[in-house]
């Protein structure tokens, strides 16, 4: 699935606290990589959610490819993904890395995918479910071999960039045209954080448009909204 065009025009989403964020304008077209920039409690993450509809805007305007938002929020969460956003998002300690995928390859096989597709041959069902695991994988930069125990190796023995590759991974299964990934900075060394913007300008060339939140920004990025409390 190829990228989709996001823009906003003084979108704000206000809360039972006062407003999240409000006055945010962007114009990105697909493929991009949008960088949102705030300290915690800017209301970076409420952008992500908003934008990618799981969270209904209060005033403003934004359009994610032919789609309004609020109106068309739910045709939004069909076409984008989220990764590492944290209640929405996490990943079960107990679970190993196979774990993990294998679910996620069900749940999009029952609920993502067409009724023509469910009633294809399960051998076939069942190749296609390796497969998007495979590109996924390739995609996010995680390497199964390089783990502890492969793909038997338990998410709470991963490191933190691994950690955050398999979240990505896991959005990716999904082939979305959008995905928003919180936190990408998040207790990273220098190095691992430029990493991981290398892989998300990876991505979004690839033709993936994704929004990524961050306390800092990258120069890599080709849109930025900068939240802050009003």
């Amino acid at each position: 699935m190829g990228g989709v065009g996001v823009t906003a025009e003084d979108f704000g989403v206000e809360g039972p606290r006062g407003w999240a964020f409000r006055g945010i304008s962007l114009d990105a077209g697909p493929g991009s990589l949008i960088a949102v920039e705030g300290p915690s409690g800017s209301g970076r993450t409420s952008l992500l959610l908003a934008l990618t509809g799981r969270m209904k805007a209060s005033e403003g305007t934004a359009r994610v490819g032919e789609f309004t938002l609020p109106k068309h929020s739910a045709a939004v969460r069909q076409v984008g993904a989220l990764a590492n956003v944290a209640g929405v998002t996490d990943l079960d300690p107990a679970l190993t890395v196979g774990e993990h995928l294998r679910e996620r390859a069900v749940l999009q096989r029952r609920f993502g995918d067409s009724v023509r597709a469910l009633l294809r041959p399960r051998s076939e069902r069942t190749a296609e479910a390796r497969l998007r695991i495979e590109r996924a994988l390739t995609a996010a930069g995680l390497d199964l071999d390089a783990l502890p125990k492969g793909a038997r190796t338990a998410v709470r023995d991963l490191e933190r960039p691994q950690e955050l590759r398999l979240s990505i991974a896991l959005a990716l299964i999904g082939r979305p045209a959008l995905l928003g990934v919180d936190d990408v900075d998040l207790k990273l060394s220098d190095a691992e954080r430029a990493e991981i913007w290398d892989l998300l300008r990876s991505l979004a060339d690839s033709g993936t448009t994704v929004v990524a939140v961050s306390a800092q920004g990258t120069e890599k990025a080709d849109a930025r909204a900068t939240t802050g409390r009003a």
